[in-house]
């Protein structure tokens, strides 16, 4: 029986890759691959002529038949695009169903955007809240971000260039205006950390357009916001709405302000407020 290996590649400079993971590359009798064209880049590049065969996200199910049977003629290397395989990439079933059969697994750690981006933010790394890949919807990605908006550990999550301008509103709407570091192409040659908050990151993007997969870092809520925040009980959150009405705010304005400011989710106000009729603008 052979050995299943989890092999991490570059996430971008191809110098990156470990002299382990190039020797077990040579060794293995089958690398499974989530971009074929990809991994034979990176195996031409170092001199590697080994079988590959594509698994990913939409095949991952129906290859595990076929690589489990190649497990039992010999070892098997799994690859993503880039990084370490099974971390928001394909690799989690492949792993359950070789232990399953009490295959060994073996991971061979390396490049990861996850760890790159979080020593370099600036931000707390002691301790840390990893979200994957954020939801493309805009009402599941503010829904995962409002059930981590009280968390004190540093977020991270992983975004495309063409939603990031959308996502930054959605923490800002959900998180308030806190520090963060937005990470792209990172160890490419356009590499780039933008460190600062929330707003100003949005105005960065607003003139600058977003290149490359991002991987943002925020700054979990600090304890002195958190005692702020829970003392919001129903009556100061309707009174803080009535006084922003007062002073010429829109009754939604208000309630997106209050509920930045509160910790309180942003839908759950404005329910509060409808009960309320006379706060209506």
């Amino acid at each position: 029986m052979g050995t299943l290996y989890l092999v991490a590649t570059p996430i971008g400079n191809l110098e990156d890759i470990t002299l382990r993971a190039l020797r077990v590359l040579k060794e293995v009798n089958l690398v499974a691959a989530e971009d074929t064209r990809s991994a034979r880049h990176l195996l031409t590049h170092f001199g590697i002529d080994q079988p590959i065969t594509s698994y990913y996200e939409h095949n991952k199910l129906d290859k595990l038949g076929a690589i489990l049977d190649a497990l039992g003629n010999g070892d098997v290397a799994v690859i993503s695009e880039a990084g370490l395989p099974g971390l928001s990439d394909p690799g989690y079933e492949l792993v359950r169903a070789a232990l399953e059969q009490n295959i060994r697994v073996v991971p061979i750690p390396g490049p990861s955007a996850l760890t790159t981006a979080l020593v370099a933010s600036g931000l707390p790394t002691d301790q840390f809240v990893y979200l994957g890949f954020l939801p493309r919807q805009k009402n599941a990605r503010r829904k995962l971000l409002q059930s981590v908006a009280g968390e004190p550990r540093t977020l991270v999550a992983y975004e495309a260039p063409h939603r990031i301008r959308d996502t930054l509103d959605d923490i800002l709407e959900t998180l308030g205006d806190r520090a963060m570091c937005a990470a792209r192409e990172l160890t490419k040659l356009y590499e780039e950390f933008f460190r600062g908050t929330v707003n100003a990151a949005r105005a960065h993007f607003a003139a600058h357009e977003p290149r490359g997969e991002f991987t943002l870092v925020v700054a979990g809520k600090s304890e002195e916001i958190r005692e702020t925040t829970e003392m919001w009980d129903d009556p100061r959150v309707l009174e803080a709405v009535r006084d922003l009405i007062a002073s010429g705010l829109s009754r939604t304005d208000a309630v997106k302000r209050v509920a930045r400011s509160s910790g309180r989710d942003r839908r759950e106000v404005y329910k509060l407020t409808m009960v309320h009729s006379h706060l209506r603008s």
